[in-house]
């Protein structure tokens, strides 16, 4: 998406930002008390610009695509562990 650099609000590191590993999104709060978003599965495809559903602002996230959380890697920490008797 090819925006005007007037329109963007600020330029925010990924690690500023929170994953939502249930919505698939990266999301950072907006001044308007809101919180601008943006899907994993956009960020792959080469998307930067997370928009804030509830104003007009976006912002521009920094990141690396590489460094992403791969698409078959499951989030482990909402896996129940099973203990096994021998």
């Amino acid at each position: 998406m090819a925006e005007d650099p007037e329109n963007i609000y600020d330029e925010i590191e990924i690690e500023d930002m929170t994953f939502d590993p249930t919505l698939q999104i990266y999301h950072y709060p907006c001044p308007c008390g809101d919180r601008f978003e943006i899907f994993i599965d956009d960020m792959r495809d080469g998307e930067d610009i997370a928009v804030c559903p509830g104003c007009s602002l976006m912002i521009r996230v920094i990141f690396d695509v590489d460094d992403l959380p791969k698409k078959d890697e499951p989030d482990m920490s909402s896996v129940p562990q099973i203990s096994v008797a021998a």
